[in-house]
């Protein structure tokens, strides 16, 4: 058997690394062995996704070779990570961190402890708080959906889970930071689970620590019980020489609420299925989503918005700017189960092209078996409208400053959906330096 120091370095997923990997955990309780095991083997069973299949038609990883990248070791060595972007200037009830797939940092206010609250590595709290973890780990994830989610339910490590017990409100924001090496591999998993009545807000931010290629292959759970509210942010900012593939689902119960806010500035490719389950009656969600690609980025979302109960509300705004040879794919899809009647939902996705060489794939689509439903979609595609940068210049300004201004404020809308002021500040600020820097 490999050892672990040789895993460290060991490059490809491959049995030997695998069995090293379970030997570095060996205190982890046998059912999530055992549950390691069985998606090992499915994930070896699985190919490759291909573009023969509908959802990668547009997405191409044929130069992606997985024998590059290895499988993370509690030997491995890790650099200090990035300052995060969300967290300053903002009170934090706790935050976890973690480099290259391994747990540097973890930490949690002893009055919000003292409340019942867990917040920590998923790994240890596997261990220390097993049945808990068992009960909640994997409800809103398929190992079996493709090869990325069966390598992730086999291999997650460093990865981190917040628990909110019954009718306890974490009044402050909990912050989690994923970080990453030039050639390094993250294989996080986040677990949220908010009980009956509990409230919290999440922040989590993915960063490389250095320019240069990566691997990420991670997975998001949120579990909200009923009467339940959770502010989830995510800003996914790699450099881009990195891979981001990534499986995130949220299951809302009955008048529970579900504020998504995601970023994605980085990485060289990006494939994330975002799902979200309005599973109880009156459950509401709003999912905003901000895209910039540039140079030769590629980020593609498929986003599911599946409403299984009566009188839930679910609204979805996705607003993408491109340039250079850049290309954003998004794919939605409102699910309306027969039983699900009142049904509110919407989605939307505009794109602005800032180059004549860019491209935006836009897939919106309904799929309704109740009959007493309001459903919307749409979709739009165009470059910065000649009528307003002339507007803008008769009262002033250039021809670049009032092209910014009109990029600026095509994200606006999105901006202003988002309610925590230093996220709302941030995705600002990056969507504005890129901006800065278009002709």
């Amino acid at each position: 058997m490999m050892t672990m120091a040789e895993a460290a370095t060991a490059r490809g997923f491959t049995q030997q690394s695998f069995d090293a990997f379970l030997a570095s955990r060996a205190e982890q309780p046998q059912w999530l062995i055992d549950q390691r095991r069985e998606a090992w083997e499915t994930f070896l069973r699985l190919p490759m996704p291909s573009m023969q299949e509908e959802e990668w038609r547009r997405t191409d990883i044929r130069l992606l070779r997985l024998d590059r990248f290895g499988l993370p070791s509690s030997g491995a060595s890790a650099c200090s990570p990035p300052a995060p972007l969300l967290t300053e200037g903002v009170d934090l009830a706790g935050l976890s961190t973690s480099v290259n797939s391994i747990l540097v940092q973890s930490q949690l206010q002893p009055e919000v402890a003292a409340a019942g609250v867990l917040f920590g590595g998923l790994d240890e709290l596997a261990v220390t708080h097993s049945d808990l973890v068992r009960a909640h780990l994997g409800r809103a994830f398929d190992p079996g959906y493709d090869k990325f989610a069966a390598l992730n339910t086999a291999c997650f490590s460093g990865g981190t889970m917040l628990y909110v017990p019954r009718g306890v409100s974490v009044e402050r924001p909990l912050h989690v930071l994923s970080a990453m090496t030039a050639g390094g591999v993250d294989l996080g998993r986040l677990l949220v689970v908010l009980e009956e009545d509990a409230q919290a807000t999440l922040l989590t931010e993915t960063a490389s620590a250095e320019p240069g290629p990566g691997f990420h292959c991670g997975g998001v759970e949120l579990l909200l019980a009923p009467g339940a509210r959770l502010r989830f942010v995510g800003l996914q900012n790699w450099d881009h020489g990195v891979w981001h593939f990534a499986h995130q689902k949220a299951i809302v119960d009955a008048r529970s609420r579900l504020q998504w806010t995601i970023g994605a500035l980085g990485a060289r490719l990006a494939k994330v299925n975002q799902r979200v389950v309005l599973d109880g009656e009156g459950a509401d969600v709003e999912v905003s989503g901000v895209m910039f690609a540039e140079d030769k980025q590629h980020l593609a979302y498929d986003t599911h918005q599946h409403h299984r109960a009566p009188r839930c509300q679910s609204d979805l705004l996705y607003k993408a700017a491109l340039k250079d040879k850049s290309h954003t794919v998004w794919r939605g899809m409102i699910l309306v189960d027969p039983e699900a009647q009142k049904t509110d939902a919407y989605q939307r996705n505009d794109n602005l092209l800032l180059s004549e060489h860019c491209r935006a794939d836009s897939i919106p689509g309904l799929e309704i078996e109740a009959d007493d439903v309001r459903c919307t979609h749409g979709a739009t595609a165009g470059q910065v409208d000649d009528e307003q940068i002339f507007y803008a210049q008769t009262r002033g300004l250039t021809h670049d400053e009032a092209t910014r201004l009109v990029v600026s404020g095509f994200f606006q809308q999105v901006l202003d959906r988002i309610t925590i002021e230093n996220v709302r500040h941030v995705l600002g600020e990056a969507v504005g330096r890129r901006i800065r820097q278009y002709k």
